[in-house]
């Protein structure tokens, strides 16, 4: 390798936020016209030397570039029809497959100017370094988004030309070669900066995104995240309403730098609950909603009455408020959905609600089944330890 050409790690540089790495490689594969354009020209290059000359080498180079564009154009089309199925490994999986291609191309396209300036051929190393700078340009305005795969693919083109370079005897040629490394720097530098300023910007679309979505202080979804995603849901599923009791006195005696705390603590507990396939929401001021698919017939039944208990346990138990323990209670809800869309959202809030008064109603610190207003289900006591409630 030239001295000073470092490629990157690939691992090293993926965006953390698998939302925007999808954003990223999605618009990697919108390449598909640069791509035909650049395999297209490149191809009636590489046969117009073979022609001319009628070297062998050319003729190889010619099928190779032919070959690894057409495989370039199939990956390309191959990813729209898969792109809504792909988990985030395997968005992972495709942008390498990307640079992969990229870089087969680069190396084939040197080995274009590699062979030229093995013979001597004046015209031809002038065509194909031409077409060199042409995919450069066009990796630039496309793929700058990923820097990792410029750098990596304008290495794998640079390489044997600046080894053939600085083969031959006269001194030109050198210099030239010692140009191709600090071309590569500037490269490295543009892509880096392009990058920079792309990804910032979708990271400021993201954040105002989720800002409408989520509660600022909570973290979780907010009312209106948490309509989308009961709007979106299907098959069976429980809704949780959750009342928080015995939160305003706290507010009231500790402040609501405290009360503040308590509520972040309570949202932990609720995502806790919901795990990794359920729903926890802020709806606002202390009540929360919990969302969670459950089993269809009575055992779905069965785990929706477990998590409202958990519920109302949990969040019975002693949380720590400016380094003071303190317990609150809580009140639940729940419905349990047909699994069918005879139920609009309207009619589950408005059926969970009235759950929900009737559990506050009781007493609190219990759950109550829609339909089953009379017959409190009281969550298993929490255990004693001494502290009293505030």
């Amino acid at each position: 390798m030239v001295r000073g050409m470092q490629l990157p790690s690939p691992v090293r540089i993926l965006h953390p936020d698998p939302r925007i790495r999808r954003e990223l490689v999605e618009l990697l594969y919108t390449s598909l016209p640069q791509v035909v354009a650049i395999g297209v020209t490149s191809v009636t290059g590489a046969l117009a030397l073979t022609l001319i000359s009628g070297d062998v080498g050319y003729a190889v180079i010619t099928v190779l570039i032919l070959v690894i564009g057409t495989a370039r154009v199939i990956s390309l089309l191959r990813y729209k029809t898969r792109a809504p199925h792909l988990t985030d490994a395997d968005v992972i999986s495709w942008e390498i497959l990307y640079c992969v291609g990229a870089s087969t191309f680069s190396l084939a396209l040197g080995a274009l100017s590699f062979r030229a300036l093995g013979l001597g051929d004046a015209p031809g190393a002038w065509i194909a370094f031409g077409l060199a700078m042409s995919y450069c340009v066009g990796m630039v305005s496309r793929a700058a988004i990923r820097p990792w795969i410029i750098l990596t693919a304008s290495a794998m083109l640079l390489i044997p030309i600046a080894s053939a370079a600085l083969m031959r005897p006269e001194i030109v040629y050198k210099i030239g070669a010692a140009m191709l490394v600090l071309f590569w720097l500037t490269l490295r530098e543009a892509a880096k900066h392009l990058s920079a300023a792309f990804i910032e910007r979708l990271e400021a679309k993201h954040r105002l995104s989720r800002q409408a979505t989520h509660d600022f202080l909570t973290d979780l979804p907010n009312r209106a995240g948490f309509l989308d995603a009961l709007s979106s849901m299907s098959g069976r599923f429980t809704l949780i309403a959750v009342d928080l009791d015995g939160f305003k006195p706290i507010n009231d005696r500790h402040g609501h730098t405290a009360g503040d705390d308590l509520l972040r603590q309570v949202a932990l507990r609720l995502k806790a609950c919901a795990g990794a396939n359920g729903i926890a929401a802020r709806f606002g001021g202390d009540e929360f909603m919990v969302l969670k698919p459950v089993t269809e017939g009575t055992i779905g039944h069965d785990e929706a009455l477990q998590l409202a208990r958990r519920v109302v346990l949990d969040l019975s138990m002693p949380m720590l408020v400016a380094d003071l323990p303190v317990r609150i209670g809580a009140s639940a809800g729940l419905v349990v959905s047909d699994g069918t869309a005879a139920s609009s959202a309207a009619q589950l809030l408005e059926r969970v609600d009235a759950a929900l008064y009737a559990a506050k109603r009781s007493g609190g610190g219990c759950a109550v089944v829609d339909g089953d207003a009379d017959q409190p289900i009281a969550a298993p006591p929490a255990p004693q330890t001494g502290l009293s409630a505030a």
